[in-house]
């Protein structure tokens, strides 16, 4: 059955109370809200308020940035939602894309190779103070000394985890660990700190299914799929509105229109797409921003 996720941010109090209500009321699965510390609202404070007024949907980070969140204050902001939303928090994880916030926790940036490391060395922590454990870790990436989750403990046993990426060694890592892997599609960071390289084409989304399958191997249940979509609109002409997206990332519009992070055409073309995405992907969860609120819904199939 195919699930979708809300990404969204508070303007202000009413719209985003409302919006919380008619995302629940609408069926999606999860509200979720962004974390880019200094260009957006603070996810958990955000979520808690929507929790408020809301009973199932579920709440989390898409994603929290594990470059500058600490380990046990990520899991006390995750055990607080927790408690407050009645056990319906997830913890999403990113490794830390911009170098801006990076800098303005007084830290570098590292390569790859060391954003890849301090986010899989904080899912681990966090996960285990979730789960009531004495973390003490002392690495380059990470340094902590006997920190412990006293209070609030989570309602839920285990708190869901969401590791969202397109990098291989955190996608094997997701495949083994994670409840749900999102697919970002996201390579490269580009000069501006922001954009990234697109990693949309067919095969190099086949790549980074395999690499989960990978470290799904031996999983009696392996991670759901999960793909974040950049663009969703309903259309009569799905191939002029692609045309200009796949100029620019530099693909042919077939090749955009089959990718999982465009959502494009007439309902029952998208209907068609979702299908022959988890028949050849195994995607079954797709997380949408504000603006898709109404196509989600016009599909039927919340």
């Amino acid at each position: 059955m195919t699930s979708f996720a809300l990404q969204a941010q508070p303007a202000d109090a009413a719209s985003w109370l409302e919006l919380a209500a008619r995302a629940e009321a609408a069926g999606f699965d999860t509200l979720q809200a962004a974390d880019h510390p200094g260009s957006c609202a603070a996810p958990y404070v955000a979520l808690a308020a929507a929790a408020a007024v809301t009973s199932r949907i579920r709440l989390g980070a898409y994603v929290a940035n594990a470059g500058v969140r600490e380990p046990i204050l990520l899991a006390t902001d995750v055990a607080t939602l927790d408690v407050v939303s009645g056990g319906r928090a997830t913890l999403g994880l990113g490794a830390g894309h911009t170098p801006a916030e990076w800098r303005a926790v007084g830290r570098e940036r590292p390569d790859v190779r060391g954003r890849v490391d301090r986010c899989l060395a904080v899912a681990e922590a966090t996960r285990a103070l979730l789960a009531g454990e004495t973390v003490t870790v002392h690495t380059s990436h990470l340094d902590m000394h006997e920190a412990r989750l006293d209070k609030p403990q989570p309602v839920q046993e285990r708190v869901p985890l969401l590791l969202g990426t397109a990098n291989s060694r955190l996608l094997r890592w997701a495949g083994a660990h994670a409840d749900i892997v999102g697919l970002s599609g996201l390579g490269r960071t580009l000069a501006d700190g922001h954009s990234h390289e697109a990693r949309w084409r067919p095969e190099q989304v086949d790549a980074q299914v395999e690499q989960v399958r990978l470290g799904a191997a031996g999983r009696v249940n392996p991670p759901a799929l999960e793909a974040l979509v950049q663009i969703m609109e309903i259309t009569d002409d799905a191939e002029a509105v692609v045309a200009p997206h796949a100029e620019e990332l530099g693909m042919s519009v077939a090749e955009a229109l089959d990718a999982p992070f465009l959502l494009i055409g007439t309902a029952g073309e998208i209907r068609a797409a979702i299908e022959r995405h988890e028949k050849r992907w195994g995607i079954t969860r797709y997380a949408v921003r504000t603006p898709a609120f109404d196509a989600v819904t016009a599909l039927g199939l919340l």
